[in-house]
């Protein structure tokens, strides 16, 4: 997995402005992606489908997005955590059955999820990063 901050993430205006910018990289990712609105790192992620629309915009050979349903959230958690892992080779940091047993996904753990997700795509020259 890739270490250190995230590129182009790290920015002048401390953790606010790099949970901002991951929160708007998020959602411009999944726009467009039914039944999936983010607007936060907790219940936006609870159905497991903002997880699978992210890792769908990236690798959309990985499985077939409008087969998924809300209302499955353990198998759509399972798919998005073992795809992250499997093709962005992104350590499993959540773990399935924490995630389905909260009504409201914590929100520092999402949080650090998609940082380590987004670390470990730009370590894979899937995210292009600015030069300082």
């Amino acid at each position: 997995a890739a270490t250190g901050p995230a590129p182009h993430l790290k920015r002048t205006g401390g953790a606010a402005t790099v949970k901002a910018m991951l929160l708007e990289w998020c959602r411009a990712r999944t726009r467009g992606y039914e039944h999936v609105d983010v607007q936060n790192f907790s219940g936006s992620w609870g159905s497991g489908l903002a997880f699978c629309a992210l890792l769908h915009s990236f690798f959309p050979d990985a499985f077939d997005y409008g087969s998924l349903e809300p209302s499955a959230r353990r198998h759509n958690l399972a798919l998005a955590f073992a795809t992250a892992e499997e093709r962005a080779g992104c350590a499993p940091l959540l773990e399935v059955d924490d995630m389905v047993r909260l009504p409201v996904p914590d929100a520092k753990c999402v949080y650090t999820y998609l940082q380590e997700l987004y670390r470990c795509l730009v370590a894979k020259g899937l995210v292009k990063t600015k030069k300082r």
